[in-house]
């Protein structure tokens, strides 16, 4: 009876012992559950070093290309260094238009360019004398021209040259390939001379439209100014509408000076001209020598205050 009754104890007490073993196995359980299968994890607090490092930026922000920013910088940089065309002189030296009373007027065309330090005579006019007198009345050494651009062959645009020659020692001489021979071979006695074919820069922003025409071969010149292009013409016998034709393929025409070679045309024919020259863009003329009296009243009433009386010591300055 005794021993049956410890035997009873003994199974109490076991199953007491593997109550507790139970619940301690579900606690521990549930303790390592999270940590096993994904489950929340208790946050530990950032370390100083992790608070301080900057967020990495999104992926999905745009950055900008390093192309992107040089062309940026280029085209600022390009914006801010430009600089405005330096100020165009033209004083017509020579024509047989009178405008200044103090100069002598004779047939014939020269009109001094000064631009950006630089000084070309275009043309030369028919008399050395005359030009030489009329450039002294002005106030114009004849040692201070740079460049001389002879348009064309015929003696009142070269009939200067042998007078300016003997006053100036260090002359550039531009004339259209087809010029006679003997001028060019006396000229280059004394001067280099520059046979000019097509269109070309003669000195920064003066250029010429190169040889233009068949039966009298001519050039003529075309300044980049800051109001746009001037074209300066001896005679136009190629035709006044196709050089300024040939210039506006460099830009816009501000202003046409010259001779026009109209003196003896038809009205019809005049009024022709001056609708094609405003049709080209040409914002303003100044007419003299060959353009003929007729001709030159109809370019006035057609550009009204954009006419520019011109005759010897007519002064055009086109600012930047």
């Amino acid at each position: 009876m005794r021993k049956t009754s410890h035997y009873a104890w003994m199974m109490i007490l076991a199953v007491l012992v593997c109550l507790v073993a139970l619940c301690v196995g579900h606690q521990l359980a549930g303790f390592l559950q999270p940590a096993l299968v994904g489950g929340e994890v208790p946050q530990v607090p950032p370390t100083m070093t992790e608070e301080a490092m900057p967020a990495l930026p999104s992926t999905t922000e745009p950055v900008p290309s390093d192309t992107a920013t040089a062309t940026a910088t280029a085209t600022a940089t390009a914006t801010a260094t430009e600089t405005p065309l330096p100020p165009v002189r033209l004083t017509i030296v020579y024509d047989n238009n009178a405008f200044d009373v103090r100069l002598r007027t004779a047939w014939g065309f020269a009109c001094l360019v000064e631009v950006g330090g630089m000084t070309v005579l275009f043309d030369t006019g028919g008399d050395g004398a005359i030009l030489m007198q009329n450039m002294a009345v002005l106030g114009i050494d004849p040692d201070v021209i740079d460049v001389v651009v002879l348009s064309h062959i015929h003696a009142d645009h070269v009939g200067g040259l042998e007078a300016l020659l003997s006053s100036n020692d260090h002359l550039v001489i531009y004339v259209p390939e087809s010029f006679s021979s003997e001028i060019a071979r006396r000229a280059g006695e004394r001067a280099q001379v520059v046979p000019v074919g097509g269109p070309q820069e003669i000195v920064e922003g003066v250029h010429t439209t190169g040889e233009m025409g068949t039966a009298i071969v001519e050039q003529s010149l075309i300044l980049e100014t800051g109001r746009g292009l001037v074209v300066v013409t001896g005679c136009a016998h190629p035709g006044i509408a196709e050089i300024v034709r040939r210039a506006t393929e460099m830009g816009e025409v501000d202003l046409v000076v010259g001779g026009f070679h109209l003196s003896g045309r038809s009205w019809s024919d005049i009024q022709g001209i001056v609708e094609e020259l405003m049709a080209l863009g040409v914002r303003r003329v100044a007419p003299c020598h060959c353009t003929g009296a007729e001709a030159t009243a109809a370019f006035e009433a057609a550009y009204g205050t954009e006419f520019i009386p011109c005759g010897v010591g007519t002064v055009i300055t086109i600012g930047p």
